[in-house]
C-alpha cells in the first residue's frame, strides 16, 4: 500500500470480516474514519468520493493482476514482482530504487514462499545485478527482465 490507500473499506458493505492485512515496512500516519462518517463523506463530497471510486477500482485490478501472478507464474517472478512494487516501478514519478527495511519472512508471506526460496531468489537477483544490498534493499529496472521473460 501506498500514500492515500485504504485499508479495511469493506466494512462499508458489511463486511464482518477483515480481508486484508497491513503491515508498515516504514513509518506512517494512518486515521480511523467510522463507518457512518465515512458513508456522509462519500455522499456529500463528490471530488473524494470520486477519488476513492478511482482507488477502489484500480485495487479490484490489482487483486486481479496478484491472483493471476500467483495461478500462473513461478516463486522466482513473483518476488520479482514483489520487489519492483514495493519500489513502485509503474507508479507516477520516479520509483524508489531502495526499499525500507523488509525481511525475507515478510517478502515470503507476500510472495506465497518460504523463506529459504526468498533468500536463494534474493542471493540470485544479487548476483546478477537486479539488487543490491547497500544500507537498505536497492532494486533495479533491471529486475523487470525476471518478470517479462518468458
Amino acid at each position: 500500500m501506498g500514500p492515500g490507500d485504504f485499508l479495511g473499506e469493506g466494512c462499508i458493505i458489511g463486511n464482518p470480516v477483515r480481508m486484508a492485512t497491513a503491515t508498515a515496512i516504514g513509518p506512517l500516519h494512518a486515521m480511523s474514519i467510522e463507518k457512518k462518517e465515512m458513508m456522509r463523506v462519500l455522499q456529500d463530497q463528490p471530488e473524494f468520493a470520486a477519488k476513492f471510486i478511482t482507488y477502489m477500482l484500480e485495487r479490484n485490478l490489482k487483486t486481479e493482476a496478484d491472483l493471476v501472478d500467483q495461478l500462473f507464474n513461478s516463486s522466482e517472478k513473483r518476488l520479482a514482482r514483489a520487489l519492483l512494487i514495493l519500489a513502485r516501478y509503474g507508479k507516477e514519478g520516479e520509483p524508489e530504487t531502495i526499499i525500507a527495511r523488509i525481511s525475507q519472512e515478510t517478502l515470503a508471506e507476500l510472495v506465497g514462499t518460504t523463506r529459504s526460496r526468498v533468500n536463494f531468489f534474493m542471493n540470485k537477483f544479487r548476483k546478477m545485478g537486479f539488487i543490491h544490498y547497500n544500507g537498505g534493499l536497492q532494486v533495479h529496472s533491471s529486475l523487470l527482465n525476471v518478470v517479462l521473460h518468458d
